[in-house]
């Protein structure tokens, strides 16, 4: 009965566990145009573009907003120019916007050609 009781709160526990820490470790993503690089700041303003891809538009529509995305503590790949797509995982801490992972998009797809 004892050992009933143990593997079931056990496995409760691990159920639990498993629920809450992908809630926890969610990110936020965007992609856009970047339009400024703070490399003080350590920041990225994205020009926020959305999901609707055409020939005109491979990376989607621009949605004429922008946000800044600290890039301190972040994965960053090949590194971004002024006029380069991104692609941004990030979670708001406060008032800042975190990065997690930061990917080049535009030089991503330059290096598949």
């Amino acid at each position: 009965m004892v050992k009933t009781n143990l593997l079931s709160t056990v496995l409760t526990i691990t159920i639990a566990v498993a629920l809450v820490i992908p809630a926890a470790v969610a990110a936020e993503v965007v992609q856009g145009k970047c339009v400024a690089i703070d490399e003080k700041k350590k920041t990225y303003t994205i020009e926020i573009y959305d999901t609707t891809k055409d020939k005109e538009h491979p990376y989607g529509r621009s949605t004429n907003k922008t946000i800044v995305i600290n890039y301190s503590k972040a994965l960053v790949g090949k590194d971004p120019e002024v006029g380069d797509i991104l692609r941004a995982a990030y979670k708001a801490e406060g008032p800042e916007n975190v990065a997690i992972r930061v990917m080049n998009v535009t030089k991503q797809d330059i290096m598949r050609k």
